[in-house]
């Protein structure tokens, strides 16, 4: 509109105030429509600086931040890392720049989580296995059963803040404590839970007959997978329509429900302070009610996947 306007007399002065320009960007305007017409108006996008971390870089970094050890390192900080590129590679780049390539290809910070190394893998890769034949067989529901516990005074997690501002949360050493016992079925997305304040013999059979009145068996046969707690052993216990298999010891990543649990803490008790039993049982029915109430969400999360 601006050409337009100049080519049917309008001053440049004129045209500056209608389109409250400077007189350097209508110069650049006509310059670019005497070079390349109307075409030469269009905005595109601009290439920008080019980036201080290349493609060609890109793959040799990630091979040495997944892989610490052969830098000498047990893990990495985005501060370390920055120190280790700009030293190495002599690339004088910022400290936002190597923290948006660890966002840029999936690294966030995490707490480690304890683990044994006390798994048998043959016992593993036999389990896998009849897993997977589980499930193929249309007449079987696989239920994958779990206890957690839920603090209500949680234990901090890490988490970004500004340079010189110190997060906080409450801390008054009370320990309110219960716990949840679910299951889950991940083809079907149902899920059912009790809250306890302990784990036993007694109140698991509690949870089972629960479980019984409340659940609607789909199929032949339902399977309740779960781990090698004593109380999940009881030879007493009343199973109802469920089929008691047991995980291989310290496998607790086979068992899916796993991360369902950490999906309802994240989502429901992530820095969330309680004084009273019941205040924390109130939350705890919400989120129960959450899960039970989208069987999508517990499908999505519970769903199991077979590697290679």
């Amino acid at each position: 509109m601006a050409i337009m306007m100049l080519l049917t007399g309008s001053s440049q002065e004129q045209v500056c105030k209608i389109f409250e320009a400077e007189e350097r960007s209508i110069r650049n305007w006509v310059f670019a429509y005497n070079e390349c017409g109307v075409d030469g108006l269009i905005a595109k996008k601009r290439p920008g600086a080019p980036r201080k971390i290349t493609k060609l870089l890109e793959s040799e970094l990630l091979e040495t931040i997944e892989n610490p050890q052969k830098e000498e390192r047990t893990f990495w900080t985005a501060k370390a890392f920055h120190g280790y590129v700009s030293e190495k590679y002599q690339l004088e780049c910022s400290y936002k720049t190597v923290l948006r390539f660890f966002h840029e290809k999936g690294f966030t910070l995490q707490v480690p989580r304890p683990w044994s190394d006390k798994q048998d893998e043959e016992q593993r890769t036999i389990f896998r296995e009849k897993l997977r034949e589980l499930c193929q067989d249309e007449d079987i529901d696989l239920w994958f059963a779990d206890e957690t516990g839920i603090d209500g005074e949680p234990r901090p997690r890490r988490r970004w803040a500004p340079i010189g501002k110190s997060p906080k949360i409450v801390h008054n050493g009370d320990h309110i404590r219960m716990s949840i016992l679910g299951t889950a079925c991940p083809r079907t997305g149902e899920f059912f839970a009790i809250e306890a304040s302990y784990s036993d013999s007694e109140v698991f059979q509690a949870f089972l007959n629960e479980a019984a009145k409340c659940i609607q068996p789909k199929r032949k046969r339902n399977i309740l997978i779960l781990d090698n707690a004593s109380w999940h052993k009881r030879k007493s216990l009343n199973w109802h329509f469920f089929e008691p298999l047991y995980l291989p010891p310290y496998s607790p990543d086979l068992n899916p429900i796993e991360r369902l649990w950490l999906v309802l803490k994240a989502n429901w008790f992530n820095n969330f302070y309680c004084k009273t039993v019941e205040e924390l049982m109130n939350r705890m029915d919400q989120a129960i009610l959450d899960l039970t109430n989208n069987p999508a969400k517990v499908a999505q999360t519970t769903n199991i996947h077979f590697g290679n």
